[in-house]
């Protein structure tokens, strides 16, 4: 009965928050002419609005492909920052631990840098999100016997992580400082504003079913936390549900970048406050990560979109955002997920 309630509480704020995010910006609509607006669009009740067409370029074109792209990430992110903490068995874990994060950064920039196609962006930034988890798990597969595979995975993240930081830090210098170094700069601070529709039809369909296949793991997850010993005697594939696993979670991730650039924080702390809220049953933990995280990045796009004259980018907003909650995770982390 309390989970229901409160996945009926997080459901309403995030309508709320959509709202109040299609309403606000540049040109804001109040929120009677944005109801009378929808009814008129997509039931047929009432009558048009004053000015319907413009209304219906900023809503429909402008405003809601953003706002969907920022519900899919924010929900995509804290998906697989949970999925990948209860593959880990740690709390300060977050979905850029196999360094998909840094190997789709050093794509995106390497893309900026020699191609003009912004498809072209997006496709070195998806390709070398999963070459880093490659590489990860190489260097996990190559000591395999040595070793726990977890605490492997996890250097093997380690190592991925910065060879592509380093490989990024040779783009940037590399790169023009007056054409390409400031939109590399840019695009690794975060931001939906590149976001259109025929960019959200591309990558909307993988990542609403990784999310959704990736949240019905929560059992096989549940049972991978005790252990890989406990989960074998428990009948579990551990190989299988673990790498079925960080591909879902390396998708995820990989599309986010792809969309909007690096945002950080929001896969690591929206699982500590899903947990706070539900449990460590990763079948109720996960669903509850996919609610609470898009909302929150609505809720913080609006904020960066609407708050200054100039839009602040997102990445900047949920790393302030994510220190103080991430400081009261180090406080906690020895509590594990009872």
């Amino acid at each position: 009965m309390k989970n229901s309630l409160l996945f009926s509480m997080i459901i309403v704020a995030l309508g709320a928050s959509l709202l109040i995010s299609l309403a606000l910006g540049r040109y804001e609509i109040d929120l009677r002419t944005l109801g009378q607006l929808l009814l008129w669009k997509f039931f047929t009740i009432g009558t048009a609005p004053h000015e319907v067409a413009l209304l219906s370029n900023i809503v429909f074109d402008i405003r809601l492909p953003r706002i969907l792209a920022v519900v899919l990430v924010g929900a995509a992110l804290s998906v697989s920052g949970g999925a990948f903490q209860a593959m880990f068995v740690n709390p300060l874990v977050s979905p850029g631990i196999l360094g998909v994060l840094a190997g789709a950064s050093f794509g995106a920039a390497l893309g900026i840098m020699i191609s003009n196609s912004w498809l072209g962006v997006q496709l070195f930034s998806f390709t070398f999100g999963f070459v880093a988890v490659l590489v990860a798990l190489g260097v996990a597969k190559i000591y395999g016997r040595s070793g726990s595979q977890t605490i492997l995975l996890v250097l093997g993240g380690v190592i991925s992580s910065s060879l592509f930081s380093a490989l990024l830090s040779t783009v940037k210098y590399v790169a023009d400082p007056y054409n390409k170094l400031p939109t590399i700069v840019y695009w690794l601070m975060g931001s939906f504003s590149a976001v259109d529709m025929k960019t959200l039809s591309s990558v909307a369909m993988p990542l609403i079913l990784s999310t959704i296949v990736l949240s019905l793991m929560g059992k096989y997850l549940n049972v991978l936390s005790l252990g890989d010993d406990d989960a074998k005697a428990l009948g579990i594939r551990v190989a299988w549900v673990r790498n079925s696993a960080i591909l879902l979670a390396t998708l995820l991730s990989t599309l986010t970048v792809v969309v909007a650039g690096m945002i950080g924080w929001v896969g690591l702390i929206i699982p500590h406050i899903a947990r706070f809220l539900v449990g460590a049953d990763n079948r109720v933990l996960l669903p509850m990560c996919a609610l609470l995280g898009a909302t929150f990045l609505v809720i913080v796009d609006t904020l960066c979109r609407t708050s200054m004259s100039v839009e602040i980018p997102i990445g900047i907003a949920t790393s302030l955002i994510g220190i103080p909650i991430f400081i009261f995770a180090l406080k906690n982390a020895k509590k594990g997920f009872a």
